[in-house]
């Protein structure tokens, strides 16, 4: 039987924190996530001066999480976090939030209105080129737009924008991210050699996220696009966990095999309460240069049956066109070099559903509730 997560707070009840005071009620617990199978994840998120007198605790939860009946595994992470406006003796939220009891959900970044992130459940079907010219679609529609690279081990940033300089720092403490074609950008590769394998455990990816999300001078964004690392483990549990998501692209091509992962996709976000915006059809048909006929390479209409099968909207297509790759390639996205082309098209109109789907979501939850009394 697989545990709730309500057994998983009563357990963690009866563990004191630093200061004294239970557990759930130390402002410190991220969402719990309990899967199917009986796996439990969340993350403990504390200031950086206190990490050594949270590690025993980190280790006594992870204990006590595995002792619940129906449990087989459990993934605590301990992640140190530095609160906007100075030190402070007790544990605080990212942006300066006071602690708060265990109902409070992830907090935002400071000064970014909206999180959407691009996902795919498997690797090779241009979700990072899908990001990035998604991204500038957004920024011609009129949006402060930003970029995360969230995916550690394989980051496509630096590649995909050409950008070999390093971020500077403010106070020694923040990052100041990148600004290249009126984005605003932030890439695990920017710190590191392009060449250097990213040997990490799950717990140093999800802390190395946060402090992306976190220890980041973001500024002012109407949106940040978030390109997630393939596939449904923690980076997409961590984004989830961390920071309100405005929802979720999925990205596939049109076969079967990637239809089946982006099925997984969809529905891990879904089982943690992030909308799915829809799905995006990439390289979707081949129209060959020379003789103009079409050819479904990876078969077509795959995305959209899916969409429609699932319930979720479709976002459009995208064709494999030597253009898109040769762009990328050069870190010269179609979108921001050549704007007036048919496939800067494809991704505006993308980036402008994708907009209407955030804006939606927005005003239906900020809408009040008409109550009619007899």
């Amino acid at each position: 039987m697989v545990p709730t997560k309500e057994q998983i707070r009563d357990r963690l009840a009866a563990i004191k924190a630093p200061d004294g005071r239970p557990l759930p009620n130390s402002g410190t617990l991220s969402e719990i996530v309990v899967s199917d199978d009986g796996k439990v994840f969340f993350s403990i998120a504390v200031d950086a001066a206190a990490v050594k007198a949270w590690e025993p605790v980190r280790k006594t939860v992870e204990e006590a999480v595995r002792s619940v009946p129906g449990v087989r595994s459990a993934m605590v992470a301990l992640t140190a976090e530095r609160a906007v406006g100075g030190p402070s003796s007790a544990p605080q939220r990212a942006g300066g939030t006071p602690p708060s009891g265990s109902g409070a959900g992830p907090s935002g970044v400071p000064g970014v209105s909206s999180i959407i992130a691009i996902a795919s459940g498997k690797g090779g079907v241009g979700k990072s080129t899908t990001a990035i010219n998604l991204a500038l679609g957004l920024r011609d529609l009129g949006l402060k737009v930003g970029v995360l690279d969230a995916d550690i081990y394989g980051p496509s940033l630096p590649k995909l924008l050409a950008i070999k300089e390093r971020p500077q720092t403010l106070g020694g403490t923040r990052l100041v991210p990148i600004s290249s074609f009126g984005l605003t950008v932030m890439s695990i590769g920017f710190l590191i050699e392009e060449e250097t394998p990213m040997i990490w455990r799950g717990p140093m990816v999800m802390s190395a996220l946060t402090q992306m999300l976190r220890e980041v001078e973001w500024g002012t964004l109407d949106m940040m696009v978030v390109d997630m690392p393939p596939g449904t483990g923690d980076a997409q549990l961590t984004m989830a966990q961390q920071v309100p998501l405005a929802g979720a692209v999925i990205v596939s091509t049109p076969q079967d095999l990637a239809l089946i992962d982006a099925r997984r996709g969809i529905a891990m976000f879904k089982r943690v309460n992030v909308p799915v915006l829809g799905i995006v059809e990439n390289m979707s048909y081949f129209l060959c240069p020379h003789c103009g006929t079409r050819s479904d390479i990876f078969g077509h209409g795959g995305a959209r049956h899916e969409a429609e099968r699932l319930n979720v909207p479709f976002l459009g297509e995208v064709p494999l066109d030597m253009t898109i790759r040769e762009t990328s390639d050069a870190g010269l996205p179609v979108v921001a070099t050549k704007p007036d082309g048919p496939h800067a098209k494809v991704y505006r109109d993308i980036a402008s559903r994708v907009r209407d789907q955030v804006q939606g979501r927005s005003r239906a939850r900020s809408a009040p509730n008409i109550v009619i009394e007899a």
